[in-house]
């Protein structure tokens, strides 16, 4: 680390600094005022709220890191133009910002990345280069990049400078809710968890900061766990947004003396947490932001006043529909039962029948003549049905069975 970094940093991530960076940010972002949920206080016995990022200008927190950020660069440094790497949030949050500055920036995202964030970087100005499959691999390239071109390097997370903007949420969270308990952060890097909770323990001790992960890129925990930065040697997960292999070395010493503690989140709990943000408060909210919606099932206390921060909302709609779609059958929304009928006039308007009276949807069928070679021994009938939940599907194959059926159920697909 150089002595201009090493000074860097202690400027950075202090009281003055996140005052400063607080005014500054306000210039472009949007209010985002806490939302109370009712649905979620009463699930999980605490007073829960959420911080909107996913409404925020650019559609994540990513713009407040990359404008102050860019704020701090001397003229120079601006005018060799700009470059970084992201999943997604952070390239359009420093396209924004280096279109109000009048810097050029070229934004490396992997591969995988959501083809709306991917727009929207160019639309708010950036020069979009797909390299990579996984952020990490975009990073690599994109210093490589710098090097080679002379462009001015902006991490997404791995600059006390960009943690400190990121940090700026804190300050609005305790700002408008003084008694807060508890802040649940995503973590993918660590940037924000670093602002927000290094700002948090300065504003008030008492306040508990727990951070996020996806179970399959829990490179933080990981960290923790052993004591200085690990790298994960590979990331599944669908919290593209959060998918990391390694945390930054320059805010770990942050996260390890102000993050409380650690929660990993499942794929299928962002599924279902998309399920309960749309339904309860028809919010879209991508799955990174999700983790700490996900996470709010697993605190193992009542009676506190918790804020989760939704970091963003650039979900595209074929991701969308996949979420919804698997949410469905997850919740037992959507079912099919597989079942043989005698090849014979008839059978296929009982099945129906049987079906409908139960109020059940029928959404898909599909007819196999050929599952035996004997057509009198049956034909192969699946069907896909709308419910209203477990306990609707159960009755409905119990009627099925009743009808003389024998239903089997079987994974279903829409």
């Amino acid at each position: 680390m150089t002595s201009k970094e090493v000074t860097d940093m202690t400027e950075m991530l202090t009281l003055d600094a996140f005052e400063e960076a607080s005014a500054k940010v306000q210039e472009v972002t949007q209010k985002t005022g806490l939302i109370e949920s009712t649905h979620f206080s009463a699930l999980t016995g605490n007073k829960v709220f959420f911080k909107p990022e996913n409404m925020q200008r650019t559609g994540a927190y990513k713009v407040r890191g990359a404008y102050y950020k860019i704020s701090t660069l001397t003229d120079e440094e601006r005018e060799r133009g700009l470059i970084t790497a992201s999943a997604g949030n952070h390239a359009q949050g420093v396209a924004f910002a280096a279109s109000r500055y009048g810097a050029k920036a070229t934004i490396v995202m992997p591969t995988t990345t959501p083809l709306i964030k991917v727009e929207r970087t160019q639309h708010y100005g950036g020069t979009a280069v797909l390299h990579g499959d996984v952020y990490d691999e975009s990073c690599e390239y994109a210093m490589q990049l710098a090097e080679e071109k002379g462009y001015t390097f902006i991490h997404p997370f791995n600059d006390p400078a960009v943690a400190t903007g990121q940090g700026t949420i804190a300050m609005e969270i305790v700002k408008e809710l003084p008694l807060v308990d508890y802040i649940l952060v995503p973590i993918g890097g660590g940037g924000l968890a670093t602002g927000v909770s290094t700002l948090a323990k300065l504003l008030n001790p008492h306040i508990k900061v727990i951070g996020v992960e996806p179970a399959g890129a829990a490179c933080m925990k990981a960290s923790i766990e052993a004591g200085h930065v690990v790298k994960l040697p590979h990331a599944n997960t669908i919290a593209d947004g959060t998918a990391v292999l390694e945390p930054g070395d320059k805010i770990f010493p942050y996260i390890q003396k102000n993050i409380d503690d650690i929660i990993t989140i499942e794929d299928s709990e962002l599924i279902s947490a998309f399920l309960d943000m749309v339904e309860n408060h028809k919010m879209i909210v991508e799955n990174s932001g999700l983790l700490t919606v996900a996470a709010l099932k697993h605190l193992p206390f009542t009676g506190k006043k918790v804020v989760s921060i939704l970091s963003g909302g650039n979900m595209d709609v074929i991701t969308m529909s996949s979420v919804i779609q698997h949410g469905l059958i997850q919740r037992d929304r959507v079912f099919t039962v597989s079942t043989l009928l005698p090849d014979r006039p008839g059978e296929l308007v009982r099945v129906a029948k049987t079906i409908a009276d139960m109020n059940g949807n029928v959404i898909r069928l599909d007819h196999n003549q050929f599952v035996n070679t004997n057509r009198n021994e049956g034909v192969e009938l699946r069907v896909t049905i709308e419910a209203y939940g477990t306990d609707h599907k159960n009755q409905i194959v119990a009627a099925l069975e009743a009808a003389g059926f024998r239903p089997k159920l079987i994974q279903a697909h829409l």
